[in-house]
This record gives C-alpha cells, structure tokens and sequence, in this order.
C-alpha cells in the first residue's frame, strides 16, 4: 500500500495525517511530483485547492535536514509574501502546524501590528517568514530583515498583489534576494503582468495549472434567489434560518451597507460579527476568533475579506449585493467548499438585476440554479427535522440530569415537557419573514411606482409651467409648501413633463391645499404660477407633449426628497419663479448678435 504523501518527509506525513489529510489535492499532487522538486514553479490554482499546503510542502527540501529536522540558518530560509493582512496571518496558521513537529519557526510581518515586536522575532532567526508587501519593505529598508540566505521565496495571490500597487515593493524585495533561490509564484489568474514578472525572476520555471474548464469550484452549488429590491434584507434572514449552517459569510459592497446589515441581524438576534476596512488588525482577529471558537456564527463583509479567510466550518456564502464581476464572485464563493468540503453561495438578485447576473454567470461558467427564497413552511420544516434529530442523538446524562428529569415527570406529563422543550428551543432562533411569492405578478408589481404611506388615495394637481421653463423639483416643493400651506410631507410624487408639472396632494388635504391656493394667488412670492386641479391624468398630459419633449420625468417630493436650492437661472420666454422666497423674476429680451469685426452692429 502505497503512502499518500510518499515523497513528503515523514515528520510532514504525520503533521497532515494529523490535521485529516487523506490525500493530496490535485495542485499538492503536482508540486510533489519529482520533476518540480527544486524547480522555480508557476502554478495556477483556484482559491479553494489546498495551495498554502502544497507551497509549504514544496519548501520541505529547504526547510528540513535529511533526518527531517529543521536547519539551521543566520536569517529566514524561506519568505511568503501574501497580498492581505488576514491572508498573511493564515498562511502562518498553516505552515505552523505544518512544520511545529520539526522545529521550524514562523515569523509574521503584516501591516497594523507592532512593528518593535515583529523586529524582535526576527532577530531570533526564524526559519520562515510571513508577511505584506509593504511591511517586508520596511523591515529590509531598516535592516532588520536580512535576505542572505534565503533559499525560496513565495508569492501567493501575485495576481491581487500586482492590482493592489504592490508592484515596486516586490521588486525591491525580489531584487534583495540571492541569485540562486527558488521563485514559486502563485496565482489564481495569469495575466500579462504576472507572465512578465516569471520572466524577470524565474529560471527555467515549471508551469502548473490545475484549473479546468469549469471555473465555479466543484465543491460548492450555486444558487440565485430572485426577489424585490425593497426584501433583500428579508431574504437575508430567512437564507440564515433556512440553512442554519455553522458558520455563514455574507458579503455588502460597502462598509456602510456592512454596518447596517451587521446592527439589523444582531438586533433580530443572531450571533453576528463584521468585517471591513474600517476595522482595526485587532478587532478582525478577535471577529475571527469568535467564528472559529463558535461564538458567532455570521460575519458581515466587504470583499476585503474575500481572500485569504480560511474557516473550516463555513459552508454559507450569501452575495447580499451582487459582485462587480465574475473575478469577485469567485474569490468571494470560494471562502467556502475547500479542502474537499461542500458549501453553498447564494446570490440574492433584485428583478431588475438578473439578466445581469446571467451574464456574469454565463461569463463565469458557473451554473446556478435559480430558486425562489426560502417560505415559512420551509424553515419551519427544516426546524423540526434539526430539533429531532438533536434530541433523538445518542447522549449520556449525569446523576443530576436525571434527578431534575425526575422531578419534572413528576410534576407534568412526557407530553408537556416535550412540547416546553420544543417551545425553549423555538424561541432562540430568530423569527424568519413572510417574503411576497416569487410571481411574474409580484415582479410587475415591484417594477411600478411605489408610494410612500398615507398617499394610497391622492388628488392630482398642475403647475403651468415644465421642462422648458426650467421646472425644478428644488424650487418647486418649497413654492408648493408656501402657496397651498402644506408640508413637504404632505405632497406626493412630481411629474415634469416639457410644459407643465403634475403633483400628488393626499385626497384629506386636497381641499384645504386648494383654499390656500386661491388666497394666495398673485402673491409676490410666485403667486404668478398657476396651479390648480388637473383637468387629466398625468399620463395623458404626458402623452400630448412627449413628441416635442421626451417622457416626462418622476421626482420624489417625500420627506427626503428635494433640497432648498435656489430657483433655475438663465432667459426664459416667460416670467418663473426665483426659489425659495423670492419674486417671480421678468425675462430678459435677448441681445442683438453681433457680427462682423468688434465693435460693429447691425442696424
């Protein structure tokens, strides 16, 4: 019978025997083969593979004595470079584990961390060091990392270094390294940038290639949920209750958009952390931790930490806001499905949205299964199949368990405890949403204009003046508010078309708007405008004037809708307001055109 790991020292063998490796992964079958030992290597891999094992297991023949322990050096043997902090942090993770048996130190230099300790735990002559383009710079600017007698250099995620502007930092770094050591370059892309730089620092390089045709990762199902732009956070809620996975990633575009999602979950009560570029190296470690060690069991991202974020218990990814592009949808996707595992990313796509993410996918070579979001019923079924089988499982009870069990049997039925038990367990989990049934109806219904509450019923009114005589939503909300004494709130949707403008009034306001109207008429403050009922649906008037101005436009006068700008300037063919609190202004006769030399004019 022949070992998995047959060329990997035993010392190595063991510490992955250790950790549940089986066998290799195809990219660690490929850098053990014995034509790539000692070869500078380019290797494509997916973000998933198992690819920080497969370089630490091509380090071996740098790192260890015959006899399988470390060697002995005046400076680090080996250098990764990793474009993240967090990616950085877990590749030592894994070299740790990897080579503790035998001896070997790890040393991690990443940006946001005390720079005086780094430096001490270089001076104690690690054989490996890790770290980020910028801060492996300042440490060999300074002097206190020392290149000499490096062996092999690693560069994991090149591709993502190169787009972040690492470019010169590496330079320096590769140019301070001996001649004679080993390049390994890793890179889920090989784009011209990376092939130039093979060509710069590598000798005679092996070209690995692991990825297929199939560019979605075989381990994890794809899947898209179509649903009202106005439910996505519903969808949210009810993909966490339906899953219930162990540890879920959700990924925002925004830090913003990651606050808010991370306070909305947590307030409904789930064990929720975030992470974005706005949160210190301490506070992401210690968000880490809490899903590592169980204590939460959903992070909130941006794709900051799209990479380098390994959790062996994630098997949810949900794009609550959907990827920039292919590229995103995959690094994100592949936080999950790794090392053999199954996972599962979910899409949450807005109706108007979908034949965007069908290109991407179709781009992307991914093959998604479109689905309607979870219903109650559904969660509600998945629940009582989870609860069965957590209290069905074979468990052993202490002498105090069975004392209190006693005493509840003695006090109510097998039933009622049962059903209390049910009940207990019930009221942890957080309460899923009705979500409106995925319907061709309900889309079309979605896509129409939407009102804001309390303007279910409304009067149509009409300004005189539109698109051509520079109608403003600016201007004309405060004149509305002035003349028919009424609120902003209290005025609807506004619909400028080229020569007149239509406005929503709530039916219980309308005829006190049209008192006020007649009362101010003539005033100085725009009492020039006419504005009454109109005598025609908006759609209709819109019609009459779409052959010589367009469609009209829709403005929103709520609560948040137009600013207190200053009215429109320039001529006009007739009188118009002048904003807020300002007379109508007269329209000024046009100049002559001149014409021939300066200072000649017609007659």
């Amino acid at each position: 019978m022949t070992m998995p790991f047959a060329n990997l020292p035993p010392i190595l063998g063991q510490a992955l025997a250790a950790r549940g490796y089986a066998e290799p992964t195809p990219v660690q079958a490929a850098v053990l083969e014995p034509g790539a030992v000692g070869r500078d290597l380019v290797v494509s891999a997916q973000t998933g593979s198992g690819k920080t094992v497969a370089f630490g297991m091509a380090m071996a023949t740098e790192l260890l004595r015959a006899d399988g322990t470390a060697e002995a050096s005046a400076g680090p043997l080996a250098l990764v470079i990793a474009p993240t902090r967090e990616l950085a942090l877990q590749v030592s993770r894994e070299l740790v584990w990897l080579y503790g048996q035998a001896g070997v130190r790890v040393a991690t230099c990443v940006g946001g961390m005390d720079p005086s300790k780094e430096r001490r735990a270089l001076r104690e002559l690690p054989q490996i060091v890790v770290g980020t383009p910028g801060r492996l710079r300042d440490h060999l600017e300074r002097g206190a990392l020392d290149l000499a007698a490096l062996r092999t250099i690693v560069l994991d995620e090149a591709d993502e270094m190169l787009d972040m502007g690492f470019r010169e930092d590496l330079e320096q770094i590769l140019d301070a390294t001996p001649d004679g050591r080993r390049t390994l370059l890793f890179s889920a892309t090989m784009p011209a940038a990376i092939t130039r730089l093979a060509q710069r620092y590598q000798r005679d390089a092996l070209r690995i290639s692991t990825v297929g045709d199939d560019r979605g990762h075989g381990d994890i199902t794809y899947q898209a949920v179509t649903v009202s732009p106005a439910e996505i956070e519903h969808a949210v809620v009810n993909l966490l209750r339906f899953h219930e996975a162990e540890t879920a990633m959700l990924f925002c575009a925004t830090r913003e958009n990651v606050r808010h999602l991370h306070a909305t979950l947590r307030e409904r009560g789930f064990a929720v952390v975030a992470l974005s570029g706005e949160h210190s190296q301490s506070e992401r470690n210690q968000a880490l931790q809490a899903l590592r060690d169980r204590r939460a069991r959903v992070c909130v991202a941006t794709d900051v930490a799209a990479r380098g974020i390994d959790l062996p218990t994630l098997s949810l990814v949900i794009h609550v806001e959907i990827p920039r592009d292919a590229e995103v949808l995959q690094h994100r996707s592949g936080r999950t499905g790794r090392a053999g595992k199954k996972g599962t990313a979910v899409l949450i796509v807005p109706y108007p949205r979908r034949k965007r993410v069908e290109s991407m996918l179709r781009g992307a070579r991914i093959q998604a299964e479109w689905i309607d979001p979870p219903t109650l019923e559904a969660i509600r079924h998945n629940d009582r199949q989870r609860l069965l089988a957590a209290l069905l499982e074979p468990a052993e009870f202490d002498d105090e368990d069975r004392a209190l069990a006693a005493r509840l049997m003695a006090e109510r039925s097998a039933e009622d405890i049962a059903a209390a038990l049910v009940r207990a367990h019930r009221a942890m989990m957080p309460q899923a949403e009705e979500i409106t049934e995925n319907t061709p109806a309900a889309q079309q219904a979605d896509r129409q204009e939407r009102h804001r509450a309390g303007f279910e019923d409304v009067v149509w009114f009409r300004l005189d003046i539109g698109r051509r005589q520079n109608a403003d939503p600016r201007w004309i909300l405060p004149l509305l508010c002035r003349r028919g004494h009424i609120t902003r709130n209290e005025i609807g949707a506004i619909r400028i078309s080229a020569n007149e403008t239509h406005f929503q009034i709530p039916r219980a306001s309308a005829d006190k708007f049209a008192a006020a109207l007649s009362r101010t008429a003539g005033a100085e403050d725009g009492g020039d405008v006419t504005i009454e009922r109109a005598p025609d649906t908006p759609r209709e008037a819109a019609r009459e004037n779409r052959k010589a101005a367009g469609p009209a436009r829709v403005h929103s006068a709520g609560p948040r809708g137009a600013g207190a700008g200053a009215g429109p300037r320039g001529p006009d063919s007739r009188p118009r307001p002048a904003g807020p609190g300002g007379p109508p202004r007269k329209a000024w006769p046009k100049k002559p055109h001149r014409k021939g030399p300066k200072g000649d004019r017609p007659a």
